[in-house]
């Protein structure tokens, strides 16, 4: 405990970079994978065709491992950020297209139509009634992609990623030195502390978006 005190104490500004690194990346990782994911569940939320083709896709690129997809991203983006963005993205659709559709196709159809009939148009409707009902479940596929991206991040430093992986990828690498597995457990328990944090904002979140009567 003495060696892995030291360490963190002697380290303790590149962790918080690190740290800042990790959830920044997933953060916008998320953002950007929710702008995409609720398109789409618009898009094929009424066909059962298009949401079976749409969350068998996602589901296809969420069954590639970790380091074939990154192994498939470098030559064409490069080592670094835009690898490891690119496949965080790829890796969040699923369970946020998937909670999207179940969220749309739950609202009650005398709802909407009731709304038609006081004379609002289609996009009215989509936006000031069937997203506001949809939302507790589409920020529960966001808040499930951000624990799975947490954890998923941490192997990108096989593409020279940010983040907290970089840390353990070292340690491991180093086995035998003093500080190696300090190093590699420091990384891999902050990791679960901010993922456990950040699911605890999303808890907050959904408290104060979702409207009384969806509660």
């Amino acid at each position: 405990m003495g060696t892995l005190w030291s360490f963190v104490v002697e380290r303790r500004q590149q962790l918080l970079t690190d740290s800042y690194l990790h959830v920044s990346a997933v953060l916008q990782s998320v953002i950007i994978a929710t702008v995409v994911a609720v398109a789409v569940g618009i898009l094929v939320y009424r066909s059962p065709v298009g949401s079976s083709l749409a969350t068998a896709l996602a589901s296809t690129i969420l069954t590639v491992p970790s380091f074939a997809l990154l192994g498939l991203l470098i030559p064409i983006l490069g080592l670094g950020v835009a690898p490891t963005i690119t496949a965080l993205i790829l890796y969040a659709l699923l369970p946020i297209i998937r909670n999207t559709i179940i969220g749309l196709d739950a609202v009650n159809p005398a709802i909407t139509d009731a709304a038609r009939g006081v004379g609002m148009n289609r996009l009215r409707v989509l936006s000031r009634i069937e997203l506001p009902i949809a939302w507790p479940s589409i920020l529960t596929g966001m808040r499930v992609s951000t624990q799975m991206l947490m954890g998923i991040l941490a192997i990108a430093a096989y593409a020279k990623g940010p983040g907290l992986g970089n840390l353990i990828f070292s340690g491991l690498s180093r086995v035998g030195s003093p500080n190696a597995v300090p190093q590699a457990l420091v990384g891999t328990v902050l990791i679960v502390v901010l993922a456990l944090i950040l699911d605890g904002v999303y808890v907050v979140i959904g408290r104060l978006t979702t409207s009384r009567g969806l509660k």
